[in-house]
């Protein structure tokens, strides 16, 4: 059975430090990969005269939802799931603020693929050690025992209450790719986690992504184990 290639990528759309923010550069290289699921952060449709979750929405299959953190009069914030296959569940927007720390969201659903149903979620974790400690832990929650993938950036670099050992426990598969900066990517910020009975075939990164956002993409494609074997 093929594999299932999933994506993320965090596209740096935020009005205020990214002025310049290309579009329909990001739209390339979705098209350019067609993954079967990505995953983007950092959507944001303020001070816009289009609107990028629209636009985003329209690339990859018929199949998307949004998880917008911040919603104001002059426009929206967040990220957003995007997939070729049907949801098989309604789709949970799952709230994994910290404190008083800016909000961030999780995206959680099933999708039928080919191989039968895969839990995927999705996620953009905060910039603080126990901020994301304790959002990593709430991740935990959300995935299945088995046929479970998990991506996003998940700001993860410093070893101390790692994300990554945290979410080893469940997901002991993930990619290793460093994605930040794009320019000279030092830190593995953005990773695709994946159940046990999963495998991570191959994985990939497009420096032409350097373009358009101060992150990498990574690309994966993860041969997902047929469902009942």
């Amino acid at each position: 059975m093929a594999p299932v290639r999933f994506m993320t990528w965090n596209v740096h759309g935020t009005f205020n430090l990214n002025p310049k923010f290309d579009l329909e550069g990001v739209c390339s290289i979705l098209r350019k990969w067609t993954p079967d699921v990505v995953a983007l952060q950092e959507v944001d449709s303020r001070s816009r005269s289009d609107d990028p979750f629209a636009k985003l929405a329209s690339v990859i299959g018929d199949h998307r939802v949004h998880a917008k953190s911040i919603v104001t009069e002059d426009g929206d914030y967040g990220q957003m799931l995007l997939s070729r296959f049907p949801f098989s569940s309604v789709p949970e927007i799952v709230d994994v603020s910290y404190q008083e720390r800016e909000p961030r969201r999780a995206i959680a659903t099933d999708l039928l693929t080919p191989a039968g149903d895969v839990r995927v979620v999705a996620t953009h974790l905060g910039l603080s050690i126990h901020e994301r400690y304790a959002q990593a832990r709430a991740l935990v929650s959300l995935v299945k025992p088995a046929r479970t993938v998990v991506l996003g950036d998940f700001n993860d670099w410093f070893w101390v209450k790692s994300v990554r050992r945290v979410l080893a426990q469940v997901c002991p598969s993930r990619t290793r790719l460093r994605t930040f900066p794009s320019r000279l990517p030092l830190m593995r910020l953005d990773r695709i986690y994946a159940t046990s009975d999963s495998s991570i075939a191959k994985v990939w990164t497009d420096t032409e992504a350097r373009a358009y956002s101060d992150h990498l993409p990574v690309i994966a494609d993860i041969e997902i184990s047929a469902e009942g074997t």
